[in-house]
């Protein structure tokens, strides 16, 4: 079996773009995978079309080796656009092998070692009432983790701002209060999202009492370990950090100096699945468990959730937030996409990671310039969206 075509398709499918890649080959089986960067996606795509080149003619089942060339390939080795785009393609070729042995991809991992996936929801209400109300809601309807977001989302139409230390102050009050409401059997975290320096990741976490939050997400940015160092003396709050790592190396200090309690792994970024399995089983020599990030398609949730069948290390999958206020139906893109029910996954036995892709509806969906909205503090320069 050879590899005949390498194909992208970035596609605007409603709230923002989808970068699929189709993998076909000589014998009619191809496989599907999904690249992570979001708001670049033509960065992908020229990404792709570098790979393709010496792609073409390889045999698909040689996937780790197809990795390795992918990625050392060039002088410059790594970084976001180049991963992102192996992702993809790392994932198309697990799809292959699936199929061509008509075996779900978890099968070809080790075995899944769980009946199901367990998973949290998000609510991205504002820091006030109606962030109680849903949350208590989604108790009611059976959920046991909950995820908080960092308040004001922001628009693509406009920049906003956001006042830090009121942000904080009010994010501090309302978790203290959910936590009262909800007790201590829920599980509760917050995504902030990078937007904090140091000093005010450890404020707001001082400003709560010792319990309230199980999870502090992505407090502040990541490029400096060395900062996540110092802000891990002045709290006790678990960190959950990695959802912008593009390889194991980017891992490595975040694992070895146990800056992070839970691996935010996205296999559409780190480099498929043939690098999250690895990073995965780094983590679970700390005793670190994989959280999965997954704030994109259905390819990119089917994948990672065979990778979540059968790491040993497992704490939740991320439900994304955006399907409840999308006017897409994404089922008129992709067959067998994975829907969460009543907090949990199930895990797809169909062959490859099981979701259809329907590439003609992809193909018609022209690709829609889309940035992240800006945000700015109350001086008027940029912060982190």
């Amino acid at each position: 079996m050879k590899i005949t075509d390498v194909k992208a398709y970035p596609a605007w499918v409603g709230h923002r773009n989808l970068c699929m890649v189709k993998v076909e080959t000589d014998e009619g089986l191809f496989g599907w995978g999904e690249s992570g960067l979001s708001s670049r996606e033509l960065a992908v795509v020229g990404a792709v079309n570098h790979f393709k080149e010496f792609l073409i003619g390889k045999d698909p089942t040689k996937i780790g080796a197809l990795w390795q060339e992918m990625y050392r390939g060039q002088y410059f080795e790594g970084g976001r656009v180049l991963t992102a785009a192996i992702s993809a393609i790392d994932i198309a070729l697990w799809d292959i092998a699936g199929k061509a042995l008509n075996v779900p991809i978890h099968r070809l991992l080790g075995g899944k070692q769980r009946d199901h996936v367990p998973c949290f929801i998000t609510t991205i209400k504002p820091h006030d009432q109606s962030l109680i109300e849903e949350a208590k809601m989604f108790v009611d309807e059976g959920w046991t983790v909950i995820r908080t977001a960092a308040g004001d989302l922001g628009t693509t139409e406009r920049a906003s701002t956001v006042d830090i230390r009121k942000s904080i102050a009010e994010a501090a009050e309302v978790l203290t209060e959910l936590r009262r409401q909800v007790g201590n059997e829920i599980v509760i975290g917050i995504d902030y999202h990078h937007r904090l320096s140091v000093a005010e990741a450890a404020s707001f976490c001082q400003m709560m009492p010792s319990g309230t939050l199980d999870f502090l997400e992505e407090p502040i940015r990541a490029e400096t370990p060395e900062a996540y160092t110092s802000l891990r003396q002045m709290t006790d709050v678990p960190f959950a950090i990695g959802e912008e790592f593009s390889s194991k190396w980017i891992f490595r200090p975040y694992i070895e100096q146990g800056l992070t309690n839970f691996a935010r792994i996205d296999v559409c970024n780190v480099g498929g699945l043939t690098e999250a399995m690895k990073v995965a089983a780094m983590a679970e020599t700390h005793y670190i468990d994989v959280m999965p990030h997954d704030p994109l398609g259905p390819v990119c949730t089917a994948a990672t959730l065979q990778m979540s069948a059968v790491v040993p290390n497992f704490s939740w999958y991320e439900v994304p937030p955006y399907g409840r206020t999308e006017t897409v139906d994404i089922n008129n893109f992709f067959e067998n996409a994975p829907s969460p029910q009543a907090g949990i996954f199930e895990i797809s036995d169909l062959p490859g990671h099981g979701v259809i892709v329907n590439e003609e509806a992809i193909k018609a969906n022209a690709f829609k310039f889309w940035e992240c909205p800006r945000m700015l503090k109350p001086d008027g320069s940029y912060t982190n969206w």
